[in-house]
């Protein structure tokens, strides 16, 4: 069978642009409505996407007053949206550093169960400092701390997972006999972190487990990709770089044991689409013009662990020096090093580098005809970039309607996205085997 690319479709805001919830074709409802949510989960489906995504902040950014984010708790609007569609993923953020794994593991195997085996967990180790603040004010938790508890945190949501075989249940009201108790057992886990007895109150779910996804592109976020992920979402601003990461990313999987396509790279795309590329060019600008750079200038910060740019000019060039180093701060490195090599390669200003950040936050953005974003997707997916993408439309849901409209037919009629679906899982969409239950 021909290799298929994939697609999921983020949802953040009234779009990815900081802008969108300005411009006059972005959605009107509130961005707490959660028809919002279902109305573009469904658009997705009816374009045959794999999966939509929900990211997550723990503390509320100091830029409230001029830029809004997606205010409902994922989790809980993956519930909603679990019974509103029946075939697409539904993915949400979960943090191990602020979270007990029973009870993660519980919400998404009851989501699992819910939806019918279309649930994801994207699994992010917390760095804001906000964040921090309001899980007991103990301080940041370093950088490798994280992962270290994160390591930990995933040894235990696995064994909960698998604490039910897939044949526990019986529910045979002849014999009396509901489940095979021999069939479930506890994990007895005591850690530097957590100390679980198990087994999970909840039965093996219709996937075995969710699928699980992760963003961290840093060294010690790759190794933890690639004992773990089995989808990736990751940002470039170039191609040659998405080809290094998609290289190492795979090499590290296969020297795990596992096998290169159970993890699948989505690298970060938004594309601003029109009839002529002068027309896409034009309509970038008019949203680059409703941002405002101060808001810009407070992402930043928060990006560098809360480093002080306030001092820079907008219009005089960037130096390396202007920003910490990566081992200075605790905030999410993978971005980080992001903006550093644009700096590197690009000396932007600061108003430069704000606008192109303004887009998607350092993930990939471009403006161009259907043709050209379609041209562009299928160079990376043939060319050691990506296994597919995670869609970032700059306007919602305008974007991702001519998205659908425009690029879709494109990538089905060059035979490499689906016409319809052949299964009703996530694993299914991906592509990825279903996980034993660990005999130990």
């Amino acid at each position: 069978m021909k290799r298929q690319l994939h697609l999921n479709l983020f949802i953040n805001s009234r779009g990815h642009h900081e802008a969108s919830w300005r411009h006059p074709k972005s959605s009107p409802l509130a961005l707490s409505d959660v028809r919002y949510f279902q109305e573009l989960a469904r658009k997705a489906e009816a374009g045959h996407f794999d999966s939509i995504f929900l990211a997550d902040q723990l503390a509320l950014p100091d830029d409230v007053a001029s830029a809004p984010r997606t205010w409902l708790e994922p989790i809980t609007a993956l519930g909603a949206l679990a019974v509103s569609t029946s075939h697409i993923g539904l993915i949400a953020t979960a943090s191990t550093t602020y979270t007990e794994p029973f009870n993660l593991a519980r919400q998404f195997a009851s989501l699992d169960h819910i939806s019918g085996g279309r649930i994801g967990w994207n699994i992010v180790t917390s760095w804001m400092a906000a964040a921090a603040r309001n899980f007991g004010g103990a301080g940041q938790v370093t950088h490798a701390d994280r992962y270290a508890r994160g390591e930990e945190f995933m040894q235990v949501v696995r064994g909960l997972w698998d604490s039910w075989a897939d044949d526990a249940v019986l529910d045979d009201r002849a014999s009396g006999k509901y489940a095979r108790a021999t069939a479930i057992r506890p994990i007895n886990h005591k850690g530097e972190n957590y100390e679980v007895a198990g087994p999970l109150n909840v039965p093996r779910s219709p996937q075995g487990r969710p699928v699980l996804v992760q963003a961290g592109s840093s060294d010690t976020g790759r190794s933890f990709a690639a004992r773990h992920a089995e989808a990736v979402f990751t940002a470039h601003m170039e191609k040659t770089t998405a080809q290094e990461f998609y290289g190492d990313l795979k090499a590290r999987v296969v020297a795990t044991g596992r096998r290169a396509d159970q993890a699948l790279i989505l690298p970060g795309l938004s594309p601003m689409i029109a009839s002529t590329e002068a027309e896409a060019q034009r309509l970038e600008r008019e949203l680059n013009e409703l941002s405002d750079p101060e808001v810009g200038r407070k992402r930043l910060s928060a990006r560098f662990g809360g480093h002080d740019f306030s001092h820079l000019p907008l219009d005089k060039p960037l130096r390396i020096e202007d920003f910490p180093k990566s081992d200075a701060h605790e905030a999410a490195r993978s971005r980080t090093e992001v903006i550093i090599g644009l700096v590197r390669r690009e000396q932007p200003t600061l108003r430069q580098l704000l606008a192109r950040l303004a887009g998607a936050r350092g993930h990939f953005t471009f403006a161009g005809t259907p043709e050209q974003v379609a041209d562009l997707m299928i160079d990376w997916f043939e060319n050691g970039a990506a296994d597919g993408f995670n869609l970032m439309p700059p306007i919602l849901p305008w974007m991702l309607d001519v998205f659908i409209a425009e690029v879709v037919p494109i990538l089905q009629k060059r035979g490499l996205f689906r016409t319809a679906y052949e299964g009703t899982t996530l694993r299914a969409h991906y592509g990825l085997d279903r996980p034993s239950v660990d005999p130990r």
